[in-house]
């Protein structure tokens, strides 16, 4: 693969190719970055769960400080990769130089495929299918079809979204460059080409083609019929994901009382070497000495370690550029870490899945995603089918325009329900559910 083809300014939806601008206001992949910005489906991860319940007193993590959080991170992995990159392709320096405005633009929209509910919102979709009221409608579609359905993946539907040409609107979705689509789909292959131990896939059938092309203008290898190798910044925004949420969820833990100061000072202090990093400990015991509150020593650690990983998954990145380029090289860059840091990455997780997923808290909100998405879905996924009942058509207008499409297939209506269902926060779910159930405000 070639950096001056991957890095394309095209914009999908519009025939016309647009040229790199150099000394604009803004570049093509800045205006990507504000049309997700100033985006409504954006704004409504403020109210999406990312692993804790919305805050009450103690203000967590929710889906847009997660996906803001992950751009921070992608920005400056990308500054560090590019400037390496600059003095290695230096005629390629008007491409390269807008690396971390890409992975910051994919990195923050990684998430907005994600129904309400964190991850339970996905599996809640797919068993509704796999196991629920959804499985009647089975032989109303194709293998792979049904596969897109029981297999719900939120990033597969991040692609649907941005790309999409729904009801009223322009078409090609957000119409967003080539080069920051291709850099946000971590999985290049369809439902039925994932790996049976892990459910994730890049594009339901619907965006087959859709990703073909971007596949085919950003000049990404073909690897079978339907998969492909990744866009190489790819790599980065699941680092960026990856350093985010395994740090900040810890931070989110010891703020809830879930970890005590001292649990988690000393998974946040395992990424450094004690013999080798003595100025940052040396620099740790002069802001403990000045800092005295518990949260903002966390916090002091938490930025430390984040920058600590940065630095160390960007030098993975640039010794594994050639193979990453052939499409030879397998697994996340986290996977590569060594020493301390590798130890501490596990650890954290091995913590998080102890302490953090299966806390109550979790859990609960879990549980009330399952019973709010299903009840939804069945209501409308049964009026879509029979239109002509009264009820039906009441739950029906109250679906907005752009899910109101002129379908002529099946798999094509119980798409724009599940697109109405995962665009919803957590709060308008819950609302719509309580509607539903004659449930009194």
């Amino acid at each position: 693969m070639k950096w001056e083809k991957l890095i394309s300014p095209k914009r999908f939806g519009k025939q016309e190719s647009s040229q790199l601008t150099i000394g604009m206001m803004r570049s093509e992949f800045q205006r990507d970055y504000d049309r997700i910005i100033f985006s409504s489906p954006f704004r409504r991860l403020q109210n999406k769960t990312q692993v804790f319940p919305l805050p009450g007193s103690v203000f967590v993590h929710n889906r847009l400080t997660h996906s803001l959080e992950v751009a921070s991170v992608g920005r400056s992995l990308g500054n560090r990769v590019l400037q390496k990159l600059i003095k290695k392709y230096p005629k390629h320096q008007k491409y390269l130089s807008e690396i971390d405005t890409i992975i910051a633009t994919a990195s923050l929209a990684h998430d907005l495929g994600n129904p309400p509910f964190g991850h339970s919102g996905e599996k809640a979709i797919s068993e509704y299918f796999s196991s629920g009221k959804g499985l009647d409608y089975e032989n109303r579609f194709t293998d792979e079809q049904w596969s897109d359905l029981i297999h719900f993946e939120g990033n597969a539907n991040a692609l649907h979204l941005l790309t999409h040409t729904f009801n009223g609107r322009r078409p090609g979705g957000f119409v967003l460059t080539y080069a920051t689509i291709a850099s946000l789909v971590k999985y290049p292959f369809g439902s039925t080409d994932r790996k049976k131990k892990n459910n994730k896939y890049g594009f339901f059938i619907s965006e087959k083609n859709t990703f073909k092309e971007i596949a085919d203008e950003t000049g990404l290898l073909k690897i079978s019929e339907n998969k492909y190798c990744r866009h190489p910044l790819v790599y980065l925004v699941e680092a960026a994901d990856d350093i985010s949420y395994q740090i900040m969820d810890i931070e989110d833990a010891h703020k809830l009382g879930i970890l005590s100061t001292e649990e988690t000072t000393e998974l946040l202090m395992s990424f450094f070497d004690t013999a080798k990093d003595t100025d940052f400990i040396k620099k740790k015991e002069e802001v403990v000495k000045v800092v005295i509150d518990k949260n903002e020593q966390i916090a002091f650690l938490r930025a430390s370690v984040i920058n600590y990983l940065v630095n160390k998954v960007t030098d993975i990145f640039l010794n594994n550029e050639d193979k990453i380029l052939q499409g030879k090289f397998t697994g996340s860059l986290v996977d590569y870490l060594t020493g301390t840091a590798k130890y501490a990455m596990e650890k954290c997780s091995n913590i998080a899945w102890k302490k953090i997923y299966n806390h109550r808290s979790v859990i609960e909100i879990e549980i009330t995603g399952y019973n709010v998405i299903n009840t939804i879905l069945n209501n409308f996924v049964t009026a879509i089918f029979n239109p002509e009942r009264d009820y039906s058509k009441k739950l029906i207008s109250l679906l907005p325009l752009q899910y109101k499409e002129n379908h002529t297939d099946d798999y094509s209506r119980i798409r724009s329900i599940i697109d109405f269902v995962s665009g919803m926060t957590d709060l308008y779910a819950m609302d719509l559910y309580k509607l539903i159930k004659g449930i009194l405000k």
